[in-house]
């Protein structure tokens, strides 16, 4: 026990506390949700937000003591973002062949999703720096951040929501879909890519191959229109 607290003492006070308590949270909050055969309930990254999240409350130990080296997992966004090219590279004759229709429907897509989000906060009278910060939410926690910054909003506000809203897709999609009656794994997969960006794409990658495929399609398409439009959109708004 001694040594126990010797560890933890050592561990909270230098950057391996962060980067130690998220790997090692994922990794058991992984195996369960194999174990529980991928059950949409079990997502690994809500049950690694919460275990984290009360464990700092628990230890009271400050954001930015965590971030500390936490910071060595959340720099890896940016490359695994772009990695889900990949399959839009494996797929670029079916790109090509429904190009018009696919960007339509991500226009839609992240229209709707901005569009709705802030006249609901619009409604409930939020502050403004908190609707610019809403905006993005569909798009993938990197790219909403830098949005953010460039319409005045939050960043770290945006990242919030965009996990948020990753983890209402990955877990309320298969049930939503079958209430729907959509079969298609692609449809399927390219509306949780529009949605709820990285975190529906990484579930869809794990439900069915063309799921995840075109999931990535539909999030590399939206972080691109967004980061073009959206700011575009708020300049005009004012």
């Amino acid at each position: 026990m001694t040594d126990f607290v010797q560890l933890w003492v050592y561990l909270s006070a230098t950057p391996l506390f962060g980067l130690t308590a998220t790997l090692l949270t994922y990794v058991a909050a992984q195996a369960v949700y194999e174990r529980v055969q991928r059950a949409p309930w079990a997502n690994p990254v809500l049950w690694s937000v919460v275990v984290l999240g009360g464990l700092l409350v628990w230890t009271r130990t400050p954001y930015p003591s965590y971030f500390a080296g936490a910071q060595f997992v959340h720099v890896l966004l940016g490359p695994a973002v772009v990695a889900l090219a990949w399959p839009l590279w494996l797929r670029r004759a079916e790109v090509r062949q429904r190009g018009v229709a696919l960007t339509l429907a991500v226009l839609a897509g992240g229209l709707a999703a901005a569009v709705s989000a802030v006249a609901i906060a619009w409604v409930l009278g939020l502050p403004d720096e908190v609707l610019r910060s809403l905006a993005p939410k569909s798009v993938t926690a990197p790219v909403a951040m830098g949005i953010a910054e460039r319409v005045g909003g939050v960043p770290a506000l945006a990242a919030v929501f965009a996990v948020l809203t990753g983890l209402v897709g990955a877990l309320s999609g298969k049930y939503l879909f079958n209430v729907l009656k959509i079969d298609s794994w692609a449809v399927r997969g390219f509306a949780l890519g529009t949605a709820s960006h990285g975190i529906g794409a990484a579930r869809a990658l794990q439900v069915h191959p063309d799921a995840g495929a075109y999931a990535g399609i539909a999030l590399g398409m939206q972080a691109v229109l967004s980061s073009v439009l959206m700011p575009l959109l708020f300049q005009w708004w004012g």
